[in-house]
């Protein structure tokens, strides 16, 4: 009945138009009454982002699945990938509900709203990993905000391309932004750096001394005269 619902208000605001859409042509193209609208729906609003409820859960549940030995930054930027798999689903749905909330100011109000549960859903998740870190929860919002800024903007690209981009492989590409300026380097890559020793030489010479002289002085310190 849910899906029903959902199908019959799109096919109104396609064929009507939003505004001129009421509960009551939806239910009755979908067969039921009031009461089983409100049962799944608050408002009209709530029929266009279906979803959000369900998706947003899916995200607090994956980060307060996560512990310590996850890389906090990675962590927030796979929980903003659950928000592409719901669009992904159904690509055709969330082209439609782009085009129509560009075109009510209303939905788009709604929709800024949704976004920003989940930036603070990844906010809390970050406050509790840099506890008592020096300007931690400051980190924790401006890295949260980057990443949903990240997300939905790729997000938004293949929304316009009418879901014929590569949706992943968009996101990948604005949430890489985000872990290089943000995210902790990786353990591998550590290790790598101190297999790696440099010798460090430091020569002092006068400031109006010749360049062949510096150079002499230079080999002579390496053991190359």
């Amino acid at each position: 009945m849910r899906d029903a619902l959902v199908a019959a208000a799109f096919q109104l605001f396609l064929e009507r138009g939003y505004e001129q859409t009421t509960i009551d042509d939806i239910v009755a193209l979908a067969g039921v009454g009031r009461r089983s609208f409100f049962r799944y729906f608050p408002s009209k609003e709530d029929v266009v982002f279906p979803d959000h409820e369900r998706c947003l859960a899916d995200m607090t549940a994956f980060l307060a699945s996560g512990g310590d030995e996850h890389e906090p930054v990675q962590r927030v930027c796979d929980a903003a990938r659950l928000v592409l798999r719901m669009y992904n689903e159904n690509p055709t749905f969330s082209v439609q509900r782009y085009r129509l909330t560009k075109k009510v100011p209303g939905l788009r109000a709604y929709e800024l709203s949704v976004v920003w549960r989940y930036e603070r859903a990844l906010a809390d998740y970050l406050r509790g990993r840099f506890a008592g870190r020096p300007d931690g929860t400051l980190q924790a919002d401006v890295i949260a905000a980057a990443v949903v800024a990240a997300h939905n903007n790729a997000l938004r690209s293949w929304l316009r391309s009418d879901g014929q981009r590569d949706a992943a492989t968009e996101v990948d590409h604005a949430l890489g932004y985000v872990q290089s300026a943000f995210g902790n380097p990786s353990a591998p890559a550590a290790v790598q750096v101190q297999q790696q020793p440099e010798d460090v030489v430091v020569v002092v010479s006068r400031r109006d001394a010749p360049l062949w002289r510096v150079v002499q002085e230079i080999e002579a310190a390496l053991g190359r005269d």
